[in-house]
């Protein structure tokens, strides 16, 4: 089990060793850990002394955003981007904190990438109290989710003009790992933008005036993703429909042209086979100009058939 805490007390910022900083008293004192192993639980019930539906909820292996009020405190959870490589069906790491008072605890088990911004802000006297905390902490994880977003947006972009290429193979690969990204984070937008919304109009004192105009700035961020991403969506199952047919189209194109160069053999496959028959009584057997003659009839009969299909328009098809 690894982690820190801070204590803000009178705009000083101190670092004091996990056991001692809920001994001080101060405007703000955040505890935050990072495992996945039962020593959490274990140090927040009995050094924290946190009930056991706190415990559940802050260590719990499967969390989606949420905020719950517990007493005058909050269970919230939030989800945001990890430097650590996540599945396709999961792509956002979570960060739970319960906040009551002038206390926070949050657990990780993920490392989040927004975690060190609003470690800086703290060590800076930007934040003061567990409404500052929380807020910049949600501010952060939408503001380095945003570009994320419009980035597949971009990419999605580039595959719709590049259809008109051809590299449909390719290109479907790529649309549909933008449609399975652009599902995986809307999973999680969505809820997080419910309990963003629900944590701003919670009644706690700790949460000032400006704290919930920025989680509702936060929310409305969440929710503009979300609909970015569902039109992502949207845009890339129609991109991908559209590469189906394209290929379905290529493979009908490329059969047709088979089958016209099949007919046009057929005849002759059947004319050089009767002719090759190891049988007496073949007519012309023996005389000179024979081969070139059967060659002769062959060569019109080709091009016979030939200019049939092309005034059929059949390669055009």
């Amino acid at each position: 089990m690894s982690g820190f805490a801070y204590v803000v007390h009178d705009g000083k910022v101190e670092s004091p060793p996990l056991k001692q900083a809920l001994d001080i008293r101060a405007g703000l004192t955040w505890v935050h850990l990072t495992t996945n192993d039962e020593r959490a639980k274990a140090w927040l019930g009995s050094e924290a002394g946190l009930s056991p539906y706190i415990l559940e909820a802050l260590t719990a292996a499967e969390t989606r955003p949420r905020c719950d009020a517990v007493g005058e405190g909050a269970v919230i959870n939030l989800r945001g981007l990890s430097s650590e490589a996540l599945a396709m069906s999961d792509p956002l790491a979570s960060i739970r904190l319960y906040a009551h008072g002038g206390c926070v605890f949050s657990v990780t088990r993920k490392p989040l990438n927004a975690l060190e911004d609003v470690r800086t802000q703290v060590q800076d006297g930007k934040i003061l109290d567990p409404g500052d905390l929380i807020a910049a902490l949600a501010l952060a994880i939408t503001e380095e989710l945003d570009p994320q977003v419009a980035e597949l947006g971009d990419s999605l972009d580039d595959c719709e003009e590049q259809i008109a290429t051809h590299r449909a193979f390719e290109l479907r690969r790529l649309v549909n790992r933008i449609r399975v990204q652009a599902i995986g984070y809307r999973r999680f937008l969505v809820p997080q933008r419910t309990a963003l919304e629900k944590l701003a109009a919670f009644p706690g004192e700790w949460l000032r005036d400006d704290d919930r105009l920025h989680l509702n700035a936060a929310a409305d961020r969440a929710a503009r993703m979300a609909e970015e991403l569902e039109s992502i969506r949207e845009r890339a199952a129609l991109t991908h429909e559209t590469l189906t047919d394209l290929r379905a189209e290529q493979i009908d194109q490329r059969s047709l042209v088979i089958s016209v160069v099949a007919m046009v053999f057929l005849p002759l496959t059947f004319l050089t086979g009767l002719l090759g028959m190891n049988v007496a009584g073949i007519p012309y057997a023996h005389e000179p100009w024979a081969f070139w003659g059967v060659v002769a009839v062959c060569v019109v009969t080709a091009v016979a058939i030939a200019a049939y299909f092309i005034r059929r328009h059949w390669f055009e098809r």
